[in-house]
């Protein structure tokens, strides 16, 4: 029998108490891993402007003693995040923070709409575009549901956040209930880290409301690295394929975590085998704290053309750069062979 056929239906509050008993502290972590080399002050400085938040099963896919671990990267805050950052960089890259709207809805593109659900995750990526949004200010997504009935929605509803899957079950149904019920809705896309960061979000009932729903779902999970991908990922993955839902990843290209064409080439293999195409590898959105981690667009322009000359087409992700105020994302294409 499969993993998605075995899998616990309610254990809801077993994400809850995993989420609940994650390392929020850099002293926490440090401990953890025995990483005896990290700037403790300088981590406790970032961590106060961002605090840091990891599951224990994702802690346990990072290297113990390694400081340069392309997943601990990703997590610990260092002192890189407080230095002046280079021009170009700010707390709303994607000029998202309008002064005059409340609205969870996002609405950038024709014919889709992004609705922010929550501002809570399960981990804390210190590269995030949205660790300065200010989610307290907005309107909750009910009142985006009310709007969507009286005047209508697009065609594609995109869950954000945050990650929409912090949202417990009772209210992810009565989510998927009111968007069910707007005409003119067909497609409702999820993205999320949860598969990802704690995969144990990702029950057999939550996959079965989703799979029951007359609208097409589509979900685009986030991994970086193939260090991300084990056995607890691949049953999760396997949950959602088995729902016959469409299943996505995207990545952001990431200094010392994936800029090399080898990790991100396993990472498609692994994403493809576990039910999973690659469809973005984003270039860094340039929020302030991050800068540390960008790569220039020369860079990344010959790992996407390495990746091409190793990888079949459908295993190649698309290079895009999202720039304020486009009609759509900006392919980059790879520089002349």
């Amino acid at each position: 029998m499969s993993t998605a056929q075995t899998a616990p239906k309610n254990d809801e509050q077993a994400w809850r108490d995993e989420l609940r008993h994650a390392i929020r502290s850099p002293r926490q972590l440090i401990e953890r891993l025995g990483l005896s080399e990290v700037n403790l002050d300088g981590a406790e400085t970032a961590h106060g402007d961002f605090p840091l938040l990891v599951p224990h099963s994702y802690i346990e896919r990072i290297e113990p003693g390694r400081i340069d671990d392309p997943l601990l990267r990703q997590v610990m805050p260092t002192a890189l995040e407080t230095t002046p950052q280079p021009a170009g960089f700010s707390t709303d890259p994607l000029a998202e923070q309008s002064p005059d709207s409340d609205s969870a809805i996002l609405q950038k593109y024709a014919n889709r709409a992004l609705l922010v659900t929550t501002g809570a995750c399960a981990i804390h990526c210190r590269y995030c575009f949205r660790r300065s949004y200010p989610y307290s200010q907005q309107n909750s997504w009910r009142a985006a549901l009310r709007y969507w009935h009286r005047e209508g929605a697009p065609e594609e509803v995109i869950l954000s956040g945050g990650d929409p899957l912090m949202l417990g079950d009772q209210a992810l149904c009565e989510l998927i209930d009111g968007l069910e019920q707007i005409a003119g809705l067909r497609r409702l896309r999820i993205h999320t880290r949860m598969p990802i960061a704690l995969p144990a979000r990702i029950t057999t009932a939550l996959v079965e409301r989703f799979s029951a729903s007359p609208l097409q779902i589509v979900w685009v999970v986030h991994a970086n690295h193939p260090q991300e991908i084990n056995d607890a990922v691949c049953a999760s993955l396997a949950r959602l394929r088995h729902g016959n839902m469409t299943l996505l990843n995207q990545s952001v290209l990431l200094r010392g975590v994936n800029d090399d064409p080898k990790p991100l080439a396993q990472l498609s293999e692994q994403l493809f085998s576990a039910g999973a195409l690659p469809y973005y590898l984003h270039q860094l959105d340039r929020i302030s704290g991050a800068a540390h981690f960008a790569v220039s667009p020369t860079t990344a322009s010959s790992i996407i053309a390495e990746l091409a000359a190793s990888l079949p087409g459908y295993l190649l992700p698309r290079l895009v750069r999202e720039d304020p105020g486009a009609a759509s994302k900006t392919t980059l294409a790879p520089p002349p062979r």
